[in-house]
């Protein structure tokens, strides 16, 4: 899952940015990039490699106010071109979440003389309040304004070089929470990337946009009424806030489950669209399937026994489930009316990407579930769905799994609205349902 930091204070922003970046590697990127206003204006560094090799990109990069990120790529592929901040003509965003109504947003905007130089939903933000700036607002009301427009989730961070005194924050379905220190704030997805400098914060809730300086930070709601807002002390120690608080990792990851869910879904449901899969595109082939083979390992079989049981029950297709270790020995069992899902966490398995290459290279259709973004297995396959569960550091699979057994169940929604083996009233149930787990899994662990 991608992060944010931002910093404004009297400290040089780059070092803040950088050290809050490294303790947000636990989350996992594929990229990572900062914005600081200097002098000459906004200064933006990325790289597609480590957080420590943006240091030292960065090494003569001064400034009081910035912004940075890590990335987990969902629109575009990871490359340093469509790392963030993205930045439009002195106005510099990092995001995380995803808008899922950007391409009309971009086709908009270009429309307007608009360029687009990245793959990301992002870029559309940066666009979109630069022209609602060049339409007479300032800053704030540019973000009041752009929101408007945004469809999905997102936590922003956006500064502008013509008011360098600020930084504007928003959140809607993404975490973000404010640092309070001595004539500095911080803004970070997660509190362990600032604890070594505050332990006063407040958390932002949906809905909520937030302008930060120096020495106060005023809250609004999205239609630019006050908000009063109290800060909480963290009482974690350093070692404890890399498990956000938690006694070990997999405590963590098993109360991580509920976002996790939220993740896997977050744009591929809809109430009045039921599920939406265009990113994967499987229009094309799902009246022709007549049989499901799922192919796993270890905790990935075991989603995959789930995903026998949901297919079958809402598509009413046959559907077969292997251990992959010994389906890549055996003889080749599906054909062109068969779709062949790959589970993988890692996306590395061994024996799944070579049962999954057999099939493939006979040129029958093949899908990979999977958490990791260009990850082998994705170069094998000929569909994606990617479960946006993050790094799991604890060796026992918990909130992997869950996301495994989410993405089955939305596939299988999706095929069996396609193929009329479940009515418009029962996805819509399901969708319902789906979207209260998150809920009811806090329910129970709290």
């Amino acid at each position: 899952m991608c992060g944010i930091v931002g910093y404004i204070g009297y400290k040089n922003a780059t070092d803040v940015l950088i050290n809050s970046l490294l303790r947000l590697e636990y989350r996992g990127y594929d990229s990572s990039g900062i914005g600081v206003i200097t002098d000459n204006g906004i200064v933006v560094k990325k790289t597609d490699r480590d957080i420590a090799h943006l240091r030292e990109l960065c090494r003569d990069l001064k400034g009081k106010v910035g912004i940075g990120h890590t990335r987990w790529a969902t629109h575009g592929k990871p490359s340093v071109i469509n790392a963030h901040p993205h930045v439009s003509d002195g106005v510099a965003v990092v995001h995380n979440g995803i808008i899922e109504n950007y391409l009309f947003l971009k086709q908009t905007l270009m429309s307007q003389g608009y360029q687009f130089i990245s793959d990301t939903d992002t870029e559309v933000i940066a666009h979109l309040i630069h022209h609602n700036i060049q339409n007479g607002f300032n800053l704030f009301n540019a973000v009041l304004e752009s929101i408007k427009s945004l469809q999905g989730s997102f936590a922003l961070a956006i500064i502008y070089e013509n008011e360098p005194d600020k930084i504007i924050a928003v959140r809607k379905d993404s975490p973000l929470v404010i640092g309070m220190g001595d004539k500095e704030m911080f803004i970070s997805s997660d509190i362990p990337a600032i604890l070594p400098y505050t332990r006063e914060v407040i958390q932002m809730m949906d809905n909520e946009i937030a302008i930060v300086k120096s020495d106060n930070v005023s809250f609004f709601d999205i239609s630019g009424n006050t908000i009063v807002k109290t800060p909480t002390t963290v009482e974690w120690d350093i070692e404890a806030a890399e498990k956000a608080g938690y006694e070990h990792f997999m405590l963590r990851e098993i109360h991580e489950q509920s976002a996790v869910i939220e993740e896997t879904y977050r744009g591929r449901l809809s109430e009045l669209e039921g599920v939406k899969l265009e990113e994967i595109a499987l229009d094309d082939i799902i009246d022709d399937i007549e049989k499901i083979v799922i192919i796993g390992c270890g905790t990935s079989y075991h989603a995959s026994l789930l995903g026998k049981y949901i297919f079958e029950r809402l598509c009413l297709l046959h559907t077969d489930v292997w251990y992959a270790s010994e389906f890549r020995y055996a003889p080749v069992l599906v054909d062109k009316n068969t779709l062949s899902i790959a589970i993988t966490q890692s996306g590395e398995t061994a024996d799944t990407k070579e049962a999954i290459k057999n099939i493939k290279a006979h040129g029958f259709p093949t899908l990979a579930i999977t958490n990791v973004v260009g990850s082998s297995i994705t170069h094998e396959v000929d569909y994606v769905f990617y479960t946006r569960a993050g790094p799991e550091v604890g060796v026992a699979a918990t909130k992997t799994f869950t996301a495994q057994v989410i993405a089955l169940l939305l596939l299988a929604i999706y095929f069996g609205a396609k193929r009329n083996t479940i009515s418009r009233n029962e996805v819509i149930e399901y969708v319902r349902e789906i979207k209260r787990l998150p809920s009811l899994i806090r329910k129970v662990l709290d």
